[in-house]
């Protein structure tokens, strides 16, 4: 028979669904995949539950809800100055990762560049890959995940057709700076290319840091697609309820990408989320505070343990060294060593990279309720005092 399509078959399961499917089998307390393990606002639930009583339940428009277009809208306003046309520049989708989807193939044709920064979510290079299109890989180094404007600067040329970038940064926690956004901006004007921009976690960023949409930057209004996630905002990760805010050329072509991959989204969740982001300021500040709170508490207990933990700025995760602990091996058998010993899953960073990589990190995810870091923590304890006991005996 003839074989199917060469790409997908040789793209290996995503090691979120490897790493879950252990922590399951071994009873392991998961902080590997970043879903919080509480819902979302009460507010915001109540009204998707009663939406779906109120006869709404055909197809909506295939861009989105005109609530949750305008509420898009507003929200760029209020939070970033951001003019925005709700019934031209707003397409809603099933997710961030059909919106960013949709955006490359918005943007890109075969034989196109993109330019990719590494570490990366795992589906930016399988998508590009599958358009035709050729990644151009720049790569960040722990601990301080600088970008190096040199190698940034090689990656971009004359077929490159858009930067994917995400900022705050999974899995490093990294917020990019108003200096390193103004590189960015550069190279694009210089080489006439757009910015497919996955700020997910926009409103997750602690210690002052504040999130900078690249769409914001002088010149770059009409270069970019920003995309965000009411999954990640208001901790509803299963609705996957997504938005792409981009000119009106740009939002025509991926709202046709749209129409082809999905065609819409569930109604009742995207009225639901219009009421999400009409929420007060004190929301988002307790969003942000509460989950600073969890990040202390976790990068704390590993520390306390022996990790080296690097800092977070941003996101759901926090990155730890594991050498300081002495462990034999490299960060997949780590993470699958704790999943089956200790009782607590993690995801070796490896996984965002492509080729060899720094292998001696693994990304905790801290978007879980207090007593369930403590216990993971606790069993981290107990195993590694085990271990150093068995090494000294």
């Amino acid at each position: 028979m003839k074989t199917p399509n060469s790409l997908l078959s040789n793209v290996g399961t995503t090691i979120f669904t490897v790493m879950s499917a252990l922590a399951v089998q071994h009873g392991s307390i998961n902080l590997g995949q970043g879903f919080p393990d509480t819902d979302g606002p009460e507010d915001v639930l109540r009204t998707a539950a009663e939406a779906l009583l109120d006869g709404r339940n055909q197809y909506p428009p295939m861009t989105g809800v005109p609530e949750l277009r305008r509420a898009v809208a507003a929200t760029n306003a209020r939070f970033y100055g951001l003019e925005v046309d709700p019934d031209s520049e707003v397409v809603v989708t099933s997710g961030a990762t059909e919106a960013i989807t949709a955006s490359l193939m918005a943007l890109v044709n075969p034989g196109d560049e993109v330019v990719l920064i590494e570490p990366l979510y795992d589906t930016y290079l399988p998508v590009v890959r599958l358009l035709g299109a050729i990644p151009r890989l720049v790569r960040l180094t722990p601990p301080k995940w600088e970008l190096p404007r040199a190698e940034l600067a090689a990656a971009f040329g004359p077929k490159t057709k858009a930067i994917l970038l995400n900022t705050p940064m999974n899995p490093t926690g990294k917020v990019f700076t108003g200096a390193e956004l103004a590189f960015i901006a550069e190279l694009l004007q210089k080489h006439d290319a757009y910015a497919i921009c996955d700020e997910v976690y926009e409103h997750l960023t602690f210690d002052g840091w504040k999130h900078i949409p690249l769409m914001t930057l002088p010149g770059l209004r009409d270069r970019c697609l920003r995309i965000g996630s009411a999954g990640k905002t208001f901790s509803l990760t299963g609705w996957k309820v997504g938005y792409i805010t981009a000119p009106k050329a740009l939002a025509a072509v991926a709202a046709k990408a749209h129409q082809n991959l999905v065609f819409t989204t569930p109604p009742n969740l995207q009225r639901a989320v219009a009421v999400g982001l009409g929420k007060d300021d004190a929301y988002f500040a307790q969003l942000s505070a509460d989950l600073a709170a969890r990040r202390d508490r976790l990068s704390e207990g590993l520390a306390r343990i022996g990790f080296t933990v690097l800092p977070v700025q941003g996101s759901y995760f926090v990155t730890a060294d594991f050498r300081p602990l002495g462990f034999n091996g490299d960060d997949v058998a780590f993470c699958r060593h704790i999943t089956e010993q200790a009782g607590v899953t993690a995801i070796p960073v490896t996984a965002f990279y492509e080729g060899a990589a720094p292998n001696h990190f693994a990304r905790f995810a801290f978007c879980k309720r207090p007593e369930v870091l403590d216990e993971a923590v606790a069993r981290l304890v107990r195993h590694f005092a085990r271990e150093a006991g068995r090494a000294t005996a």
